[in-house]
């Protein structure tokens, strides 16, 4: 029996129940394996007198065909009811259409079981699928939707049993201090995150086992789930070759990813429409270049320049060497013993942008010229107020920040905070700050 573990989107179900009273439904996105499913059957178990979770993967015919015909909702309800074996009340009950994308119908269907207004109404499912398989029906407006990322940093802790470590960090990034003696054990604290990633099966594994092997065969596992997924949504192959090649990328250090150079030259058409589903996954997130860094920078959003990191730093580990075995994973002992070499520095790069992203920031980064042949790169730039905080990670403990300093003299009267994030103690390097990595969940 796989563990079930506290996550911090338990609260947005809530809100949306205490918000909504029924006047929408609500779609849980994420990718596959998130733990969309097990987190809406507790929510279901916990908030309501009775539910029924309709599980399109498995369901069978006649239940699929119910929301072919709409005019009799009476009759859909009772159907229900008898193939699950639950009795409904009136807004006190819950129906569960999981991974919907499965039956389009039943989508489409939300909108009249909305107004009808007896039950609440929860959707899971992947928008890559979703669209693929909606093109000939109405997408429902009564539908609220949110995203479940991977377990983050503090998930993690509290599934390995740490209820205080988070915290206190809280406090000392707030007051900014260093955080001493404890440094050491919170960046093995990290690496280990790192290794594990937060997919919950992953991280149940790790707490079966305590054996990283395992937890790479697990996580193997669902890379190919995910590769199989592309495969069957762009059968040329290269929605999967685009994925598979995000490490690559990453570690040949250039300032935006090329699909040219992993699927040849396509037409403009067949890129946006491979790129859209990379970024409908959810398995990826997507940073874009912004061609004029200040606030609003979705705005200056160059929708042709971005780079693609895993959501999941625990899998982009095992994706680096998703062709060899576990035990010539070399990226595992380095890590392990804190030997990471400079060139591996790039998943440290993945990490802080899932940190970024699941603290609900968007992802943007800049490039300007240093010279004829190369260029000054701020890894992320984060909205605040008025003014932008520019971010350079380093994987190491140098507190070099050549760019930002770079970009500074570039753009004084923008800047806020200006953060380099890296592997050693708080700092003050004034008007730099130095913050050790696990602080990027605060940011």
């Amino acid at each position: 029996m796989e563990n079930i573990f506290k996550r911090k989107i338990y609260n947005d179900l809530l809100q949306w129940k205490s918000t909504s009273q029924g006047r929408t439904a609500l779609l849980v996105e994420g990718a596959r394996r998130v733990g969309k499913s097990t987190l809406v059957e507790q929510f279901a178990k916990n908030e309501y007198e009775s539910y029924i979770l309709v599980d399109f993967n498995v369901a069978p015919s006649h239940v699929r065909e119910l929301f072919d015909d709409l005019t009799d909702l009476d009759r859909i309800f009772l159907v229900l009811q008898q193939q699950y074996q639950v009795i409904l009340h009136s807004r006190k009950s819950l129906i569960v259409f999981d991974e919907v994308q499965r039956c389009p119908k039943a989508r489409q269907a939300i909108k009249y079981l909305v107004a009808d207004g007896r039950y609440d109404y929860i959707e899971t499912g992947s928008l890559i699928s979703i669209r693929k398989n909606t093109q000939d029906i109405t997408i429902p407006s009564e539908e609220d939707r949110i995203v479940m990322y991977p377990m983050d940093y503090e998930e993690f802790r509290w599934a390995l049993g740490d209820k205080v470590s988070t915290e206190i960090l809280r406090q000392l990034y707030q007051r900014r201090q260093a955080v001493g003696a404890a440094h050491r054990k919170t960046m093995r604290d990290l690496r280990l995150y790192m290794l594990v990633g937060g997919m919950p099966q992953a991280v149940d594994t790790y707490l079966k086992t305590n054996n990283l092997s395992m937890v790479d065969k697990t996580k193997r596992g669902i890379l190919r789930l995910y590769l199989e997924d592309f495969k069957k949504i762009d059968p040329s192959g290269y929605a999967e070759r685009l994925f598979e090649n995000i490490p690559a990328q990453l570690s040949a250090n250039a300032n935006r990813y090329r699909p040219s150079a992993v699927i040849g030259e396509q037409s403009e058409l067949k890129v946006v429409e491979l790129i859209q589903s990379l970024e409908e996954s959810k398995t990826v997130l997507f940073c874009h270049h912004c061609t004029d860094p200040n606030v609003g920078m979705s705005l200056n959003k160059d929708l042709s320049r971005f780079k693609i990191y895993l959501a999941d730093t625990g899998l982009f580990v095992t994706l680096c060497f998703l062709d060899k075995d576990f035990t010539e994973n070399v990226i595992y002992n380095k890590l392990l013993s804190d030997k990471l070499e400079a060139n591996l520095g790039y998943i440290y790069e993945n990490l802080v942008a899932q940190m970024l992203a699941t603290a609900g920031n968007k992802l943007f980064y800049y490039t300007f010229p240093k010279d004829e042949k190369h260029n000054y790169e701020v890894d992320f730039l984060l909205s605040r107020g008025n003014k932008i905080v520019p971010i350079e990670v380093k994987s190491s403990g140098y507190r070099t920040h050549t760019s930002l300093d770079a970009f500074s003299n570039k753009y004084p009267s923008r800047i806020a905070d200006r953060l380099l994030l890296y592997t050693k103690d708080y700092h003050q390097d004034a008007p730099v700050t130095c913050l050790p990595i696990y602080m990027t969940q605060f940011l």
